[in-house]
């Protein structure tokens, strides 16, 4: 697949992976190197990619409502709650943290539902993707998978 996509494939990958949908990017991102692209292409299109999976997290906290969240998206209230006490302490630069499996969708929605800065959580969640993925890229060369 990713191969016919390209690096549309890798952005779409990993944009589905930042949302509720779980699977690791990292898998994608690998098969990105194998196919020879610029180790930091692959590095932007994989933090555009998942950063806009987590900012569709984060608005979906920001209009969703509480019924629709547990309902549709399987979302626990309670599991909402405790992360939601933790980003009161972080604020913002929580979304440095939203590429962590399993608790990164819900600091996203929980920082829509907090109604913070939209903009500067896009900055911030960019950036440590971005990071993310750099240091990711790095182990699997220093490593000798590439």
């Amino acid at each position: 697949m990713l191969k016919d996509l390209g690096l549309f494939g890798l952005f779409l990958a990993c944009m589905l992976s930042a949302t509720i949908i779980p699977f690791s990017s990292e898998t994608v991102v690998a098969a990105a190197m194998l196919l020879d692209y610029n180790h930091w292409v692959i590095i932007l299109v994989a933090a555009l990619g998942n950063t806009t999976g987590g900012m569709i997290s984060f608005l979906m906290g920001w209009f969703c409502k509480w019924e629709w969240l547990e309902k549709y998206f399987k979302v626990k209230r309670e599991k909402l709650e405790r992360t939601h006490d933790k980003i009161k302490r972080y604020g913002l630069w929580a979304a440095l943290v939203t590429w962590l499996p399993l608790v990164g969708d819900l600091i996203a929605i929980a920082m829509g539902l907090m109604r913070l800065n939209p903009w500067w959580t896009l900055l911030l969640m960019f950036i440590g993707k971005g990071l993310r993925y750099t240091v990711s890229l790095n182990l699997l060369n220093l490593t000798g998978w590439f």
